[in-house]
């Protein structure tokens, strides 16, 4: 019996590289190494450089590791807010990064919107003046992507703040101008196809001398994961902790792949395959794109309302070994998400589109 294949949005699908990456890793003892052996220093920098030539990363950005995406939410704002961060609202991540900011004593004002609909420029209030503003390219929850348009036209409004970019479900499946924030963070478990457990933080100059000056303005900044600290061992290509070395040699090694396969073919296959899957949802009556303006459906984690519960539709996939995700939160018996991440072949995706677009119900 074939094994089932994840479309699920995080955790994904393994890239299809990962399994002998893990073989070589154990035969090379990469679990057991010091991180501060000249190994890992070259694991380190080996996987900044590879990342940085994949993301197109302008000079001056740093790369750092953490857990999660999740504890860079939290890493954001000790670093870089004293007092306001605004937050964009669309869905359940761009909400959960607000309510952090709160939970840490910050005022996080919202600008919300209704789910599966983005936020335009326009409606943020005029008279805000926030120390960081919390934007979610790729809502994971409701599939919902702004565009770069509307970043860009953010910058302009805001070009004070520090503009923090969720990019968790979107890169490096599809490229996007870094250099219009001043940060931005991932987290392996989705594009990269690897095990949850490593947080992926990219910060400008901006960044770093904010969070000097807020320190030495008397504020804490957090401890072993404040900014200068990441900066500091970085430069030595080490961590302040005993990091997740396995995770930070895998992302390397796939991150390589993705270069030598090529990122250009990447971002076409990506965008194919979403076209795919649009196609198939639209031509059956009994589901419907959730995200109605198009330029707003996300390429990545294509999600659709189903009439009959989603339950019938995924079982109906699960049943091929094929397993899509449900719906998120309250959404869980109305929606489906697919995940179109790298990993996931043309003839696999069409092979679900297929599917899909001859389900009857049952």
């Amino acid at each position: 019996m074939p094994r089932p294949i994840f479309f699920t949005p995080g955790p994904s699908e393994l890239y299809h590289t990962v399994p002998e990456h893990i073989k070589t890793a154990l035969r090379e003892s990469i679990p057991s190494i010091s991180h501060r052996s000249s190994q890992f220093q070259n694991i380190f920098a080996d996987t900044r450089a590879d990342l940085k030539e994949l993301f197109d990363l302008p000079d001056g950005y740093e790369i750092f590791f953490t857990g999660s995406a999740t504890e860079i939410w939290e890493r954001l704002i000790q670093n870089l807010v004293v007092k306001e961060s605004l937050h964009l609202v669309n869905g359940s991540f761009s909400k959960r990064f607000q309510q952090i900011a709160n939970e840490l004593g910050r005022l996080a004002v919202s600008a919300s919107c209704t789910e599966g609909s983005c936020i335009s420029p326009e409606h943020l209030p005029k008279d805000a003046n926030p120390e960081l503003l919390a934007i979610t390219l790729n809502e994971t929850s409701t599939g919902a992507m702004h565009t770069a348009d509307e970043i860009k036209d953010m910058r302009r409004r805001f070009p004070e703040a520090i503009i923090a970019l969720d990019v968790v479900s979107i890169l490096p499946a599809i490229p996007f101008d870094l250099s219009l924030v001043d940060t931005a963070y991932l987290s392996v478990q989705k594009c990269f196809g690897l095990p949850a457990g490593l947080g992926v933080w990219m910060v400008n100059q901006k960044c770093l001398e904010r969070q000097k000056k807020i320190q030495f303005q008397g504020h804490s900044t957090g401890s072993y994961h404040q900014l200068s600290a990441l900066k500091e061992q970085g430069d030595k290509n080490q961590t302040p902790e005993t990091p997740n070395v396995l995770g930070i040699y895998l992302l390397g090694k796939v991150a390589g792949d993705m270069l030598k396969a090529g990122k250009e073919m990447m971002h076409r296959d990506t965008r194919y395959k979403a076209a795919v899957l649009y196609q198939a949802i639209e031509k059956n009556e009994l589901i419907q794109p959730y995200v109605e303006n198009k330029p707003h459906r996300s390429l990545t984690t294509i999600v659709a309302k189903t009439i009959p519960p989603s339950s019938s539709l995924i079982h109906h996939l699960k049943e091929k070994q094929l397993i899509i995700g449900s719906g998120y939160g309250s959404y869980k018996d109305q929606h489906i998400r697919i995940a179109n991440f790298p990993t996931h072949s043309r003839e696999s995706i069409e092979m679900v589109a297929d599917l899909i677009q001859n389900w009857n119900g049952h």
